[in-house]
């Protein structure tokens, strides 16, 4: 089974951290090992529980939270940093990205968008892990990372990806049809096959459907019930 991923939430508003481990928690696979309220605390944290991710805000009373992130990166430190901030400057965002954040959410913090956030994080994580060796297709699917999962990298001249639609769950859905060409299956197979819900599986099943890279097909069960399916547009015939 794999484990949690550990994370620590530095926040100097108690009630706006208290939000924040109630979100984390409703997030499977993902685990708050701690809480602190300043820079310095924060540091201790990292450094004593070795968390692999952090939720950084900017703002503290003793100092600024790039600080900290500069100060981790100097030294080597193996934790991934969101961001979560009201800073709105774009050189902010700028020197946050220079400094190998993972994501920058903007205050006020919406479950959703934190949701995506650390689900384009685990895995991202999963695909590192999974890697034997390094192919360019594989690099480009890592990176970049930007501020925004909506808008991770695209193929050339491609449009960007819809809200709610991120390119590493495409890729798995892809992956499901190239080595199941043939029959078609329902948006609870894929959901099986890739490990997430039903509902999540359609979304992108019907995406991938409006760029014509799927066909849907409505079967009857034997209860009578129709079901949508999905497969590979059926090759012409030369």
């Amino acid at each position: 089974m794999t484990p949690n991923i550990s994370v620590i939430i530095a926040e100097d508003d108690p009630q706006i951290a208290e939000i924040q481990r109630r979100f984390v928690e409703r997030i499977e696979g993902f685990e708050v090992r701690g809480i602190a309220h300043s820079t310095q605390d924060a540091a201790d944290l990292v450094e004593v529980m070795r968390p692999d991710l952090l939720l950084l805000d900017i703002q503290f009373p003793d100092g600024s939270g790039l600080s900290l992130l500069r100060r981790l990166r100097t030294e080597n430190s193996a934790t991934d940093v969101v961001m979560i901030t009201a800073a709105k400057e774009v050189e902010t965002l700028t020197e946050a990205l220079r400094w190998g954040v993972f994501d920058y959410i903007l205050k006020p913090l919406v479950f959703d968008r934190l949701q995506q956030a650390l689900s384009n994080y685990r895995q991202h994580r999963e695909r590192l892990l999974q890697l034997q060796s390094l192919s360019q297709q594989e690099v480009d699917g890592l990176l970049p990372r930007t501020g925004s999962p909506a808008s991770r990298s695209s193929p050339a001249g491609a449009s960007p990806l819809p809200k709610g639609i991120d390119t590493l769950t495409l890729e798995k859905i892809r992956g499901v049809f190239r080595t199941d060409t043939e029959k078609g299956l329902s948006a609870e197979q894929v959901g099986e096959a890739i490990g997430s819900s039903r509902t999540t599986a359609r979304r992108y099943l019907e995406y991938l459907v409006g760029t014509q890279e799927l066909m849907a097909d409505v079967h009857y069960g034997s209860v009578g019930r129709p079901e949508r399916q999905y497969r590979l547009p059926r090759k012409k015939s030369p």
